[in-house]
């Protein structure tokens, strides 16, 4: 009998499922589902960097993708042995006692502080600041030091801290908090005990400053110093996490009847979408797998034998078990990538959307053709001219700190900057501009691995930057000085979930058994220009000298 699994991926902007044959990894039904309330951006305030996402649009997601890909893969449902989910993070929520989410209860269907806090969120910049504080000066164990040393107001603690002194209302009805990769596995699975519930490692490890060397979480006189309500909330969370192999219950009879599905289905616990997609990309030693989207993920592996109980400073933590159980998972990242350039185009597009489209010279027809093919053009047209501007001809020099600076050494607080800019600069040497700031900032990522002795041999590209613009990738390519591979699968991240899963099930023995079997081949390999290599070393210096420079100031202005 066949054997299929389903991994389903839930990005910043839509959720996405994909049903894979567990026996070769072809992929034979995938469906995707935007979330309609952030599309809206309810929720959302840019200007302070708020970002929440109602957890209906991901309820909502979950029941349209999957039995989307079961009608369309037309697969029996007792050969659906597993699914996994993985998820953005750290993007934690607010739940009640019998694990509802907080924003699906009375009174708080509208309320921003209870819907699930998204990784982009930035408003806990503050309370980051006094969690590196407290770390380094308490006298006690320094909890940062497998999180690169500098903990993120993108991360768990961080989050709730802020929701904590903003909301009491949300505090006051909030039994426990969960990452959302632990919230769906917990609204699919059997398994309804909340505080026994497998939570899952790779979120716990690398964002909530959980390590076996201290037997879990932080020890609750650490997190009173911060605030009374974090050391009484680790009473409700958990001791133990679990790696992504393992199942975290089967499918629930409430949610088998809404899909399709059986109540024989393992649900494996959860995980993080990079890491799920270093899998998909088959990551093996001295690989660094970058996730490519809005923003990027870092993720290498390494054994436990060659990091010892080295740590390596300024990343986003390492952790026994967070991609690879027995390995330890190393992760890094770009506050924004994609966004960077995305920005950029909204700048550009404020006349068009303002007045051309709001023009009464147009027929509701032409607007609506119009906008397609700007959409269908813009990005393109400015990578085209931007990549046939000489190297020797003048272009501005640009920080991809647009939403901070997650590594090397992760501060919030920076902002991007542009300089050099003349009369001769036009959109196509901004565009440039971007796309260099963007690799220049994968660059110092790379190098501070090596500076710390991790080995680099192969980069690895997944998501729709590595795959849709060769532009950008051959930028990257001769920025980092080294050959870059493309992930032939759209859906890198959800094929890891898949991969999971299926040995969860049992139908592989362990992770890089399944992954060699089933995970992605490669479609495009990029490789350096020795003609361009040089210039882009030197630009890197630039790059630098004004990142160093913003950087001053703004710790001056603080």
């Amino acid at each position: 009998m066949k054997k299929y699994v389903i991994g389903l991926d839930y990005g910043s902007d839509s959720v996405r499922a994909v049903m894979i044959d567990a026996q070769n990894g072809a992929e034979l039904a995938s469906e995707v589902f935007w979330y309609p309330r952030w599309k809206a951006q309810k929720y959302c305030n840019p200007a302070i960097n708020q970002f929440r996402q109602h957890p209906l649009d991901h309820i909502e997601g979950l029941e349209h993708t999957i039995t989307s890909v079961m009608k369309q893969s037309e697969v029996s449902p007792e050969t659906v042995k597993g699914i996994c989910i993985d998820t953005t993070g750290s993007s934690p929520m607010p739940v009640t006692k019998d694990g509802t989410a907080l924003a699906c209860t009375e009174g708080f269907e509208e309320n921003p502080n209870a819907m699930m806090v998204l990784w982009k969120d930035h408003t806990a910049v503050k309370e980051a600041n006094q969690i590196n504080e407290l770390a380094r000066r308490w006298g006690g164990e320094d909890y940062t030091k497998y999180e690169g040393g500098i903990y993120s107001s993108e991360w768990f603690w961080a989050k709730i801290l802020h929701i904590a002194r903003a909301d009491k209302s949300v505090i006051d009805a909030t039994h426990t908090w969960m990452e959302h990769c632990d919230f769906i596995t917990y609204l699919l699975a059997d398994e309804k005990d909340l505080k026994n519930f497998k939570r899952s490692r790779c979120a716990a490890g690398h964002k909530a400053m959980w390590h076996e060397s201290w037997g879990g979480l932080p020890d609750k006189e650490f997190l009173s110093k911060l605030d009374p309500y974090l050391a009484s909330l680790k009473d409700e969370l958990y001791q133990e996490t679990f790696t992504s192999n393992e199942i975290a219950g089967h499918l629930s009879e409430e949610w088998a009847n809404k899909l399709g599905l059986t109540t024989d289905t393992v649900i494996a616990v959860g995980t993080f979408d990079a890491h799920a997609g270093a899998v998909g990309a088959k990551v093996d030693h001295h690989a660094l797998v970058r996730v490519m989207g809005t923003s990027t993920c870092d993720i290498m592996v390494s054994s436990n034998e060659a990091v010892g109980d080295k740590t390596v400073k300024g990343i986003c933590g390492q952790v026994d078990g967070s991609v690879i159980p027995g390995m330890v998972g190393l992760e890094a990242g770009q506050s924004a990538f994609g966004d960077v350039l995305a920005w950029f185009k909204s700048v550009l597009q404020w006349p068009i959307d303002n007045i051309v489209l709001n023009s009464k010279v147009l027929s509701e027809e032409q607007k609506a053709e119009l906008k397609a093919e700007v959409e269908s053009k813009f990005i393109r047209s400015l990578a085209e001219q931007a990549e046939n501007i000489p190297l020797a001809e003048a272009v501005p020099v640009a920080l991809d700190w647009v939403n901070g600076r997650r590594t090397p050494d992760a501060n919030q607080e920076l902002k991007s900057a542009i300089s050099g800019i003349s009369l001769g600069t036009k959109a196509p040497h901004i565009f440039k501009s971007l796309v260099n700031a963007i690799c220049f900032g994968s660059k110092m990522i790379v190098d501070r691995f090596e500076e710390e002795g991790v080995k680099i041999e192969t980069v690895i590209g997944i998501g729709g930057v590595a795959r849709k613009s060769p532009f950008i990738m051959q930028t990257l390519a001769n920025v980092l000085n080294m050959p870059i591979k493309v992930a032939e699968s759209d859906q890198a991240p959800a094929l890891g979930a898949a991969i999971y899963a299926a040995v969860a099930a049992g139908i592989y023995e362990n992770v890089i058994e399944a992954s060699k079997v089933m995970g992605s081949d490669f479609e495009a390999e990029y490789f350096p220009q020795s003609s361009q290599v040089a210039v882009y070393a030197k630009l890197l210096e630039e790059y630098k000298q004004l990142g160093n420079f913003v950087e001053e100031q703004t710790n001056k202005n603080k």
